[in-house]
């Protein structure tokens, strides 16, 4: 006759059952795991597979700009299903200057918007721009010339003006002639579709690599009245510019002549897209163009020094580094967010070269990518540029902890302090170089297996 364990106490049973639930239970929670559907992570609005930058951030609130329309269509020049067509329809009287990339190799449509732009009274009535993705057309020769050249006649008939008051960027695979006819299907389409309100397809329309859309928008004053400022960029890798960036389209409703629009470009060209760097490699496609409609109250300006310009200029500085940061923080496989300030230095130039040697470095980016302070490999970016180093007064400095003072490592060095600052997504290397006064900083990202695998297939 079997006995009732006391209250609170388990039978022989129960424990026998409990036994071998303990013994199962690795085996049942490895089979729910292998059954449980794991949630995929976000994908990339842009080139399929591509999971979103874990830097990314939200495409902003950007109201409708006086004086520009913009429509987007799928002209097929990718494979998938996406927009990658992108048109700009600006009011008469647009004014216009742009930056291009110093590569030997431009593209057509880089030529195309130089020669138009140089010319006498270049800039002073612009009626459109042109971007496509999926073709960069660079490299084509006079097949590439001539696509351009039709696609801007295209357009200009439709939207009556000249050629040359057409603007063109194009981004995607070199050494393919852009099929122009693509273009010309959907300009229907195109028409019908202009809207004040389209920048966040404008900005998904011109992304390759890229895995989020980058835009950027400003507010000021000129002389008490209101403009706005708004712009969108693309670029993830081939990002080390020495000019502009991979594309950049800014529009502002301000009265601006083009010869202040260039001055303004190459002022703040220096600190903003000039000053990041992904994998130190230049496009042959770079532009930055940038689009004043005149649709505000605010008076004309036509004079480079015009002191109404200061806030104005502030705002512009600031959309364009927002722009250049979000290139940065979208660089393929990046996990690390880099701002590097070279202090010390002998001379702005001499600043600058120091920076961009120690953030297009590999052995300084996978080191980063590694959460690895392995701030010996700074020192060997630092010595390899021939610039003027002081090395017995050489000072590295990771976030707030001190790697190496007067030429040597710190007595104070904390590594496991240091090894848990390099979790963090965003991460500072401030180096004093002990030669003089002058200061630069560039902003990079780290280098992953991420890079390899995106660019080991981007043709496909």
């Amino acid at each position: 006759m079997s006995r009732t364990p006391p209250p609170g106490k388990p039978s022989a049973g129960q424990k026998f059952e409990a036994a071998v639930g303990k013994a199962l239970d690795p085996f049942a929670s490895a089979l729910k795991r292998a059954t449980t559907p794991v949630p995929a992570a976000p994908t990339a609005p842009g080139k399929p597979g591509l999971a979103i930058s874990p830097l990314a951030v939200p495409f902003p609130t950007i109201p409708p700009i006086g004086g520009v329309e913009i429509a987007t269509a799928r002209a097929g020049f990718y494979k998938h299903e996406r927009d990658d067509l992108v048109v700009f329809s600006f009011a008469k009287g647009t004014t216009c200057a742009g930056v291009f990339t110093r590569h030997k190799v431009g593209s057509a449509p880089v030529d195309w918007c130089k020669r138009h732009l140089d010319s006498a009274d270049g800039g002073k009535d612009v009626r459109a721009l042109v971007v496509n993705a999926g073709c960069a057309n660079a490299f084509t020769g006079k097949a590439g010339a001539d696509a351009a050249r039709r696609t801007a006649s295209e357009v200009a008939k439709r939207f009556g003006c000249r050629q040359r008051d057409v603007m063109l960027a194009s981004t995607g695979v070199i050494g393919v002639v852009l099929d122009d006819r693509k273009i010309a299907a959907r300009m229907p389409d195109i028409e019908a579709g202009l809207d004040a309100d389209g920048w966040a397809k404008a900005g998904r329309g011109i992304m390759t690599t890229d895995t989020f859309p980058k835009g950027s928008y400003a507010e000021c004053l000129i002389d008490g009245e209101k403009v706005r400022i708004a712009g969108i960029a693309k670029g993830s890798g081939m990002i080390a510019p020495d000019m502009a960036t991979m594309l950049a389209f800014i529009v502002t409703d301000a009265d601006i002549h083009p010869g202040v629009l260039r001055a303004l470009l190459g002022l703040h060209v220096r600190t903003t897209f000039n000053s990041v760097t992904v994998d130190g490699d230049t496009s042959t496609n770079d532009t930055c163009l940038m689009f004043a409609t005149g649709a505000s109250n605010a008076p004309r300006i036509g004079r480079v020094g015009d002191r109404r310009l200061k806030e104005f200029s502030a705002a512009l500085d600031k959309v364009m580094l927002d722009l250049a940061h979000q290139l940065v923080r979208d660089g393929e496989g990046a996990t690390k967010f880099v701002r590097i300030t070279v202090d010390g230095a002998a001379s702005p130039a001499s600043a600058r070269k120091l920076a961009k040697s120690i953030a297009d470095s590999p052995l300084v980016k996978t080191a980063i990518a590694g959460e690895d302070a392995n701030w010996g490999r700074v020192v060997m970016a630092v010595g390899k540029t021939e610039e003027p180093v002081d090395r017995d007064a050489l000072a590295i400095r990771f976030g707030p902890n001190i790697a190496a003072i007067d030429g040597a490592p710190s007595p104070t060095y904390d590594e496991a302090a240091m090894s848990a600052y390099m979790k963090n997504p965003e991460i500072d290397i401030t180096v004093d170089v002990g030669s003089g006064r002058a200061s630069a900083t560039v902003w990079t990202c780290d280098l992953t297996k991420g890079y390899i695998e995106i660019n080991g297939d981007y043709r496909s």
